[in-house]
């Protein structure tokens, strides 16, 4: 982004325009979507790497390419949701934001990025990684545990840049953070613009702003931005008001380097943070009582998989003893089906339709509730047969194997598929059968974090190219 941005002051390109106007790839989905909406996540664009785990690629094992990228974006047929109606982090609009820097300025980012950036900012360190095979000098190299006491080798073999394969240095990131106070490279203009936070369409600011995520931490603002790939997690945390940054990289999967750094922070700035407020109590509220109580039996009614009409994977609300918990987050009655959730100020509704119960979800969205199925009462022969998506350009077989349904797919192996409620099955994510008007199964979607619905039919013969 800050890339895009050096190239908005110079006026060759501007954030609001259409990034079909540089990057022709990518499909008309009948709404403009502006190099901002990339940028602040709020483009509705699948993630890239969602999509190629679906096709079947496989992380540390087959090389991706910005060709591979553009490839399956310019599949897609759907949006995850209408651009600029919502926040979901999406890989793909820096991947793509990437190409229009190489496009416009003649040089791949990795070049632009080093003759304007890092360069200029002393980051002798620091550079885009765009073919996995290049040597790097006193690299760290990521592991993953494979058992306890054993570890192998963890990571990425992407020839991809923009929304990943930055490497640097701690160092270096110094560097970049007191850019933000100089504007040595950019300008104090730029700096100012990358900190401007996205706006949906309905008017709501979100906490992203261009690459950089505000927030607080004990009472101080902060901005700042946490990554990962393979076995690598990173995170820059920056007190902008304190002019204090703590910046941790770590090479292995269960670091957790945003508690590092406020840990980090929490030692640098003591004196710097206001009084805390009263200590809260750290339970969940499990065991709490419900401010109004429930009937006998209503916790045990609104029992279920709940689902959005936009995407697949269910939230579970169970009844634990007259309690109610949202995905295991406890939820208090506070009088005529409204609750509240333990430890925060979310609510969720519930409400009867039509001899169904629907649910405003501590999200805002709109729930329909769907009763659980039992596992062992469900006919599993009338979802066999071979399924294609014309977005992944993949076939899936739907089989049975040990008396449990599986996808099976030619490079993505066997993925079990858990019944949940009517049609709906949990595999890695959600997966929900469709039926003609004859009732019978013509086809599925799946989601998979910020991948929705995407849409596989079921075929009647060979796949396409076969």
């Amino acid at each position: 982004t800050f890339a895009v941005s050096l190239l908005v002051a110079e006026g060759k390109v501007s954030w609001e325009d259409d990034i079909r106007e540089y990057v022709p790839e990518v499909p008309d989905f009948g709404e403009t979507i502006t190099l901002r909406h990339l940028a602040n996540h709020t483009s509705g664009i699948r993630d890239q790497w969602n999509l190629l785990g679906l096709a079947g690629w496989r992380f540390e094992a087959d090389v991706i390419t910005q060709a591979d990228v553009l490839d399956i974006t310019s599949r897609q047929t759907a949006l995850n949701f209408p651009v600029g109606a919502e926040y979901l982090y999406s890989n793909t609009g820096f991947t793509l934001l990437a190409v229009v820097v190489e496009r416009i300025a003649g040089q791949t980012l990795k070049e632009f990025a080093q003759e304007r950036i890092f360069g200029p900012l002393g980051m002798t360190g620091t550079h885009f990684h765009d073919d996995h095979n290049t040597i790097v000098r006193n690299r760290a190299y990521a592991y993953a545990p494979i058992r306890v006491g054993e570890y192998r080798i963890s990571i990425p073999d992407f020839d991809v840049v923009g929304a990943t394969s930055l490497h640097t240095t701690v160092e270096d990131m110094a560097h970049w953070d007191r850019n933000f106070y100089t504007g040595e490279v950019g300008g104090h203009s730029v700096v100012e613009g990358m900190h401007r936070r996205g706006i949906l369409r309905s008017g709501d600011t979100i906490q992203y702003a261009l690459g950089l995520s505000h927030g607080s931490h004990r009472g101080l603002q902060t901005v700042g931005h946490g990554g990962s790939d393979a076995g690598y997690r990173s995170n820059l945390l920056r007190f902008p008001e304190q002019e204090t940054a703590v910046a941790v990289l770590c090479n292995f999967p269960s670091s957790n380097p945003g508690r590092l750094a406020r840990d980090v922070a929490d030692i640098l700035l003591e004196e710097e943070f206001p009084p805390a407020p009263a200590e809260a109590t750290p339970e969940d509220g499990s065991e709490a009582p419900d401010p109004v109580p429930l009937a006998e039996n209503d916790a045990s009614r609104l029992e279920g998989y709940y689902l959005r009409d936009d995407y697949d994977t269910p939230v579970s609300v169970r009844d634990r003893d007259g309690r109610v918990f949202w995905n295991g987050r406890r939820l208090l009655h506070e009088g005529d089906w409204v609750f509240r959730v333990s430890g925060g100020e979310d609510t969720a509704r519930f409400w009867e339709e039509v001899g169904e119960i629907v649910s405003t979800g501590p999200d805002g969205k709109q729930y329909r509730r769907h009763p659980r199925v039992d596992p062992d009462e469900v006919d599993l022969t009338q979802y066999l047969g071979h399924y294609w998506s014309d977005d992944l350009g993949v076939e899936y077989e739907v089989r049975i194997e040990d008396d449990q349904l599986v996808f099976w797919s030619r490079k993505g192996g066997v993925r079990m598929l858990n019944p949940t409620f009517t049609d709906g099955f949990s595999a890695g994510g959600g997966v929900l059968f469709s039926r003609n008007a004859l009732g019978e199964v013509e086809g599925f979607t799946r989601s998979m974090g910020r991948v929705w619905k995407v849409k596989f039919r079921r075929l009647d013969g060979p796949y396409p190219g076969r």
